[in-house]
């Protein structure tokens, strides 16, 4: 019987704030939530930007920080941006005399160069011309980013030091992930074979700012020295890596998929597969990205992918530009909007989620991906993602019953917010629709809220999607006036408004990403009151009954995380300068190792070749 993969806990951070019970969902339909669910959501961001100091904020000042909005100093002054420029410096009567320290004369002495040591000082004659780098600034062309709200700091959860800002969001967001389930983490690690748990997580771009690769790559032409930490703490597996040694103590499968801006979705796959296969009972899947950083950005304008605000102003014919307003999918629009995110997601197989008493979010029974073939351009897109949208849209069929059915699902479109993309996606999208036969397909594209965090970006639309399948509220595109001309949308349901499509409509949803290079996938997700009349059906009304009843716990511990986090932050899980296992401390046998503190461990294997 093959195992179905469920989502029993998730979690994370991103432009709306926490994604744990849908906190974050509910910033981005804030207008056509009730009172209560808007006063949940006020408080649960202000708690994230007061960060722990008592500030008084007003809703106003709540909904201004959050969202896409003018890049904050946190990150960078965008109207004094850090260069070098090249000088060509010349003297009287073409000889330049200087003096610097000798301590500081450059180890290559240029040819021109006529040095006079006195002392610990240096004169310098120049019989020529000589060019050098002057440190200076400039305005930056691209102000909006999408931003965890203002004010919070991910690494004040735990003790971060030098630690880049993607793994410092990765803790943060796989803490709240395994805090949302309401079940101790030690109960699941005594209760599951070390080998039948499993860790996918990743960065599309690694850690790029000055912690990470990004200052080693600089730091020398910084005057600066590099550290012992920069090149480890860079890699894309990192977030995997922080998530095994200092949240989890995991000693099972782990891995890292890069796949552009289908990255989570790639560690999505490789998580479902191991559950489906036996490989693992329980799986953590994940994505962290910080690229609000001048230079990443810049290599983002280079490829004029980027929304400047040069763009914007031409777009509506104003001076002043509504950074509010930066991404606007399928609309009239000139680039996409870069952001910082991280999400995780705990997922398990049906059987071990009914021994425990489980909250099923919903079931993510599979992701399909195809690259592009023969291309022109590396960053163009292609076909493949007509191959992942098609099997996708198969999959949902059979998993509902009939095409009839598909009425009742929604695309989470990619959207990114460029000219390109609501061209080559609005034609997947509305072909296959058409193909399947499925009449005015309802699409959400919610970058237009919270940019495009890159690998991320999956994590953000599943985040999204399961607070659809909570409120029955469908987000609009609320930051176009209407939709391009150029948009395909025959069978396709686009709207600005957010859309209240009633209790229990929604059965299913497809997930697209389509990313640099040809990285195509199509996830699939099954709503709770899917899951429910599945998991009825295969395990009885008496097996169906006793899980009720121990859900009754979980539930109740789950309330309390959810009181918690509106009214404090609560520490990030960070396990560093625990104890750590030696080998010394293992007890080997030619069957089995067994490791303090874990299940045993079974050598045998199946050799069946």
């Amino acid at each position: 019987m093959k195992a179905l993969p469920l989502i029993i806990g998730f979690g994370g951070i991103n432009a709306a704030g926490r994604s744990s019970f849908h906190h974050g969902y509910q910033r981005m339909v804030f207008d056509s939530l009730d009172q209560a669910n808007q006063a949940e959501c006020l408080q649960s961001l202000a708690v994230l930007m007061k960060n722990g100091q008592e500030k008084n904020l007003s809703q106003d000042d709540i909904l201004a920080g959050t969202l896409i909005r003018k890049i904050e100093k946190s990150h960078f002054d965008v109207e004094r941006v850090s260069l070098h420029k090249p000088v060509k410096m010349d003297g009287q009567n073409k000889e330049l005399v200087f003096t610097l320290r000798k301590k500081d004369l450059p180890n290559a002495i240029p040819d021109n160069w006529h040095v006079t040591i006195n002392g610990d000082e240096a004169t310098v004659v120049c019989d020529d011309a000589t060019r050098i780098l002057l440190e200076d600034t400039q305005p930056y062309p691209v102000r909006a980013a999408g931003q965890i709200p203002s004010g919070f700091e991910p690494g004040d959860t735990y003790s971060s030091r030098n630690h880049p800002r993607g793994l410092q969001l990765a803790t943060f967001a796989v803490s709240d992930a395994l805090r949302s389930t309401g079940i101790p983490w030690d109960l699941i690690q005594h209760k599951v074979d070390p080998q039948k748990i499993s860790v996918y997580a990743s960065s599309a771009m690694g850690q790029l700012d000055e912690f990470g690769t990004g200052g080693m790559l600089r730091s020398n032409l910084q005057g600066k020295r590099v550290s012992s930490k920069q090149c480890p703490m860079g890699f894309a597996d990192m977030t995997a890596d922080f998530v095994n040694a200092y949240v989890l103590g995991n000693v099972g499968n782990t891995g890292a998929m890069a796949g552009a801006c289908a990255t989570f979705l790639y560690n999505l796959r490789m998580g479902i597969q191991d559950i489906q296969s036996g490989r693992a009972q329980i799986v953590l899947v994940g994505a962290s990205e910080a690229p609000v950083i001048p230079e990443v950005m810049e290599g983002y304008r280079a490829m004029s992918a980027l929304a400047d605000d040069e763009g914007l102003r031409k777009l509506d014919g104003v001076e002043e530009v509504d950074y509010r307003r930066a991404c606007r999918p399928f609309g009239n629009n000139c680039g996409f909007t870069i952001a910082e995110a991280s999400q995780f997601l705990v997922l398990c197989s049906d059987q071990l989620a009914l021994e425990l008493g489980a909250t099923i979010y919903a079931a993510a029974p599979e992701v399909f991906i195809h690259a592009d073939g023969i291309k022109r351009s590396i960053s163009a897109p292609g076909i493949g993602n007509y191959l992942t949208v098609g099997r996708a849209l198969d999959y949902l069929g059979q998993a509902l019953g009939s095409n009839d059915a598909m009425s009742n699902t929604f695309a989470m479109a990619h959207g990114t917010g460029t000219p390109q993309n609501r061209q080559t996606e609005s034609h997947i999208l509305n072909t296959l629709a058409k193909t399947f036969g499925i009449q005015e397909w309802p699409v959400a594209a919610v970058k237009c809220f919270l940019g495009h965090s890159i690998g991320v970006a999956g994590g953000d639309q599943i985040a999204a999607a399961l607070g659809v399948f909570k409120h029955n509220i469908l987000p609009g595109i609320t930051t176009v006036d209407g939709f391009a001309d150029d948009v395909e949308r025959t069978n396709l349901s686009f709207s600005n408004q957010h859309r209240n499509f009633g209790a229990d409509h929604f059965r299913g949803a497809l997930i697209n990403a389509k990313g640099f290079g040809g990285n195509n996938a199509s996830g699939v997700m099954l709503s709770p009151q899917w899951c429910e009349k599945f998991m009825q059906k295969r395990y009885g009304a008496k097996e169906w009954s006793a899980y009720q009843q121990r859900q009754e716990v979980v539930q109740s511990a789950q309330l309390q995380y959810h009181d918690d986090v509106l009214t404090a932050i609560p520490a990030s899980i960070y396990r560093f300068g625990e104890p750590e296992t030696k080998g010394e401390q293992l007890n080997i046998s030619k069957s089995s190792i067994a490791i303090p503190g874990y299940p045993e461990v079974d050598l045998r294997t199946d050799f069946d070749y």
